[in-house]
């Protein structure tokens, strides 16, 4: 594979895989979905409250906790599979099964509706590990196709065709949604369900293309390991060992997961906060989100830029402070206006936290390691937890306290915990250059 490396066909087919599985991200997480669910578990009579098999909840906070235990579900699985795709050669086949789980799942949403309220939450939560699992062989393919020079810029291309995908499949949903008369459509329910399956469909059919193209994956065959049910774990283990004698790597680990536990929670809720919280009507909030989107394309490229200027670790450090600025101002947010803008503000750093973080791991891998797919897991596993536990928190927050406002606060403490464990890893970092100017001088 190594020859292969930075093959424009190979990294663009890559890059479709964003865009196909971004719809879902799109669509079903951040704006029809959140609103059209938030819409139809608000009822007079019981108000926020819904009844999931007999167990009353909050209706964001079981959605929340719907998503908290799909990304938990794959981060006790991805080591496992990561270690069989590692040992096989064949991970390609494990993005297929998770690709096309995730997709049946969102055209399944179809038939969600208050009275299917537990196959819809079910098929929700089954998208998210659809989506994430099929996330994890992707994140991994990326030492294998670029190199390190190459892999801030090809990271950013996979974010950026992702947003394209997804805000041209949401223009087509938003048409149905806001215009449904132009169709003849009388029932209301019929446009946000049918872009439910429009995104299964969208997924399903442009993945083909990075199916057809993408290497099946760098074998490391090992019989012995690959008949033991815990080899997933243990190859887990053996990862672990290497990143503990890796001080950098380390530190970023925790860096990483402080700072996603905020950045994927208010991805995840932000259209839940803005119609529930403070009343905007749908179409403002998905218009909002498209706009969020496009802003985002350029913030990829931008941190991309600004990464090879002043370095990773610094422009990382910028960014969670502006996170953590964020959500601070988003507690006192009362207005639309107020909203639209910090939403603006959001989309300029989202996808360049995602992009940089990604490809900055990318280059702390030991370069032609066989285990790629196991390293990969560690940031993955990182990710889904850093989401379960932000998620879970929010939601039991919210609950606890009654109010959407309080559980902000949990998020800026994420982000002021990421900031201060990336000082601590630009320390390192650091110190590590320290050491080795030493070691050459010593040797002269």
């Amino acid at each position: 594979m190594n020859g292969n490396k930075n093959n424009k066909k190979v990294i663009r087919a890559w890059a479709f895989f964003d865009w196909a599985n971004s719809s879902y991200n799109l669509v079903i997480t951040s704006t029809i979905f959140p609103a059209y669910y938030s819409i139809i578990t608000t009822t007079i009579a019981h108000g926020d409250k819904v009844s999931f098999f007999g167990i009353s909840f909050v209706n964001t906070a079981l959605a929340n906790y719907a998503l908290a235990a799909a990304y938990l579900i794959i981060a006790l699985m991805s080591p496992v599979l990561t270690s069989m795709a590692d040992h096989k050669g064949n991970k390609k086949v494990y993005m297929k099964f998770f690709t096309w789980l995730g997709a049946v799942s969102c055209c399944c949403l179809f038939f969600f509706k208050l009275e299917t309220l537990e196959l819809g939450v079910i098929c929700f939560a089954l998208a998210a590990i659809g989506y994430a699992g099929g996330f994890v062989f992707y994140n991994s393919y990326l030492p294998e196709i670029a190199s390190p020079d190459k892999q801030d810029a090809v990271s950013a291309k996979g974010f950026s065709y992702g947003y394209i995908g997804s805000v041209i499949l949401q223009l087509i949903c938003f048409v149905f949604v806001l215009k449904p008369e132009w169709f003849g459509i009388t029932d209301l329910s019929f446009p946000p369900r049918l872009s439910f399956l429009l995104v299964g469909l969208w997924w399903i059919g442009f993945a083909q293309i990075p199916f057809k193209v993408l290497p099946k994956g760098s074998p490391n065959f090992n019989a012995a390991e690959q008949r033991k049910i815990s080899s997933g774990f243990i190859e887990l283990q053996k990862v672990w060992r290497q990143i503990k004698k890796m001080t950098v790597m380390k530190s970023f680990l925790y860096a990483f997961f402080f700072y996603s536990m905020g950045v994927q929670t208010v991805m995840l809720v932000a259209t839940s906060f803005g119609e529930k919280v403070l009343h905007l009507p749908t179409s403002s909030l998905i218009a909002v989100i498209l706009i969020i989107q496009l802003v985002a394309i350029a913030g990829a490229n931008l941190m991309s830029r600004f990464s090879r200027i002043y370095g990773n670790v610094n422009v990382l450090i910028a960014v969670v402070l502006l996170w953590a600025l964020m959500c601070i101002c988003a507690y006192f947010v009362t207005t639309g206006t107020q909203f639209y803008i910090l939403a603006a503000i959001v989309g300029l750093v989202m996808g360049g936290i995602q992009s940089l973080s990604r490809s900055t791991y990318s280059k702390l891998i030991p370069q032609n390691t066989a285990d790629a797919a196991s390293f990969f897991s560690f940031y993955d596993v990182t990710e889904k937890l850093a989401i379960v536990a932000g998620l879970a928190s929010f939601a039991y927050i919210e609950e606890l306290t009654g109010s959407m406002r309080n559980s902000i606060i949990a998020l800026t403490s994420f982000f002021i915990l990421g900031l201060f464990m990336l000082l601590k890893l630009k320390r390192a970092e650091y110190n590590l250059i320290v050491c080795q100017t030493n070691t050459r001088v010593n040797n002269i």
